[in-house]
């Protein structure tokens, strides 16, 4: 997948101008804020569940290497085997040489954000294997070309009209006045589809929630049951996962649950919160013959102990950007990657590097939506803070931001000086804008204000209406 976070302003713009997307993203306001609200009123103890599960992912971020180990330790016992991935091609590797060993022809696969990153679609294709994404919004955005632009609603951006327009281009053997019309519709055609897809697959890819270190097992939580088909029908299951999913205990899992449906859908719990420890033993009706756990890395470790830490608390709920307006404004791929939003913000150029996701943590307002909804209390707008002065130290932000807060740090030093020059500039933007009491357009400002108005100041300074307050008194 081609990086374009450095042109996040470019893709920004973009976005805004596309009708149908912009018609796409309400349903994100729409869908997810409401629903959320009312999930968590309805629980008294979600902030203290909030503590606990931040609390849980805390400690297993500072045990990471025993519970890892631990874990490792469980899926041998239990019939399975871990490959531990430095890096995006290292688990492409192994991945591929899986499929080999069985020489699969088709290759089903869950929603996977971990397979987005390491680009496995196009390595197995590459390779001669038909890939078959299996979640809906998945299948979509497959037949689109496109890569998901929400990481729990992969196909948020497109609307029904457009699903309905990609069915008929690709199912050509269907009749053509089939009725496509409403939502019902349309999924039971791609289950009919997608149906001899399952029962035909070699290997079965999925991601992972969670991974426990207690039992070896690995949990995926959807609102679909083709996560189950994925891992049960073909004879090779492979789950891909990152270093932070695991965590130490079941009933860690379950505190940390009882958070995730409600930040991420609004309800009390998903449809299917799936289990799977091993292969199938002798006398199981179903199941897979191998199972694999690909464990990457591919830059978290080096998350480990730095300001980035609480990053990997993430259980990629969505909240964050379900309640981000810039996410609202522009759409998840205007990020340019894998993660969009404000996780995708932090984790984006933690990954791949300031130098290419160093836009991203500007492209908030930092009204603190983000933190306030997260179900693990990841302060996000501190540290897109970070990045952003990772990104001015390093001289890659642009010039003008450079120069303009050159000159802010030199009359900030000098506070006279400071208190002159915002004085004169208040009293003259004051008058300046004392028929409407608001600029619709400012130098320097007309990317603020081509989008909305700018209140007038009254004509004084914070200061100079605090220093006569305390003369009179």
């Amino acid at each position: 997948m081609q990086i374009t976070s450095p042109a996040f302003k470019a893709n920004a713009r973009q976005a805004m101008a596309d009708a149908d997307l912009q018609r796409a993203l309400g349903n994100v306001e729409r869908g997810f804020i409401e629903k959320r609200a009312k999930a968590v009123a309805k629980m008294p103890e979600f902030e203290e569940l909030r503590d606990s599960a931040r609390d849980i992912k805390n400690h297993t971020l500072a045990y990471l290497d025993l519970y890892l180990e631990a874990y490792e330790t469980r899926v041998t016992e239990a019939g399975g085997k871990v490959h531990w991935a430095a890096d995006a091609a290292e688990a492409r590797n192994i991945i591929l040489d899986i499929c080999k060993s069985v020489e699969a022809r088709r290759v089903t696969k869950g929603k996977s954000m971990i397979s987005e990153e390491i680009e496995l679609n196009p390595a197995l294709e590459a390779a001669g294997h038909e890939v078959v994404e299996t979640d809906l919004g998945e299948y979509i955005i497959q037949l689109r070309g496109e890569h998901p632009s929400h990481i729990i609603a992969p196909a948020v951006h497109v609307n029904k009209d457009q699903v309905e327009a990609d069915f008929r281009r690709v199912h050509t053997n269907l009749p053509a006045d089939r009725n496509l019309d409403e939502p019902e519709t349309l999924l039971a055609e791609a289950r009919g589809i997608l149906r001899e897809k399952f029962l035909s697959a070699d290997v079965g890819i999925t991601g992972a929630n969670f991974l426990v270190a207690e039992t070896g097992t690995s949990i995926i939580v959807t609102n679909e049951g083709n996560g189950d088909l994925t891992q049960i029908l073909p004879r090779i299951h492979v789950v891909i996962a990152s270093l932070e999913k695991i965590v130490p205990t079941l009933e860690d899992v379950s505190q940390i649950l009882r958070v995730l449906a409600r930040s991420a859908t609004g309800q009390e719990f998903s449809v299917y919160t799936t289990l799977s420890t091993g292969p199938k033993h002798p006398g199981d009706p179903d199941g897979p013959e191998e199972y694999h756990v690909v464990l990457l890395d591919n830059g978290r470790s080096a998350m480990l102990g730095s300001e980035f830490e609480e990053m990997l608390r993430c259980i990629r709920c969505g909240a964050c950007m379900n309640h981000c307006p810039v996410y609202h404004a522009v759409g998840g791929h205007a990020y340019g990657w894998v993660y969009p939003g404000p996780m995708g913000s932090v984790l984006t150029p933690s990954l791949v590097g300031v130098d290419k996701g160093g836009q991203l943590p500007n492209a908030s307002t930092f009204c603190g939506r983000c933190e306030s909804v997260c179900p693990m209390r990841i302060p996000l707008p501190k540290m897109m803070r970070h990045w952003r002065e990772r990104e001015f130290e390093r001289h890659l932000s642009p010039a003008t931001v450079r120069w303009g807060l050159g000159a802010w740090a030199f009359a900030a030093k000098r506070p006279r000086l400071y208190q002159f020059v915002t004085g004169l500039a208040a009293r003259g933007m004051a008058l300046a804008a004392r028929n409407k009491g608001r600029f619709g357009w400012l130098p320097l400002a007309g990317g603020w204000t081509k989008y909305r108005d700018l209140p007038a100041p009254q004509g004084q300074t914070f200061q100079q209406m605090w220093a006569k307050r305390s003369r009179r008194a």
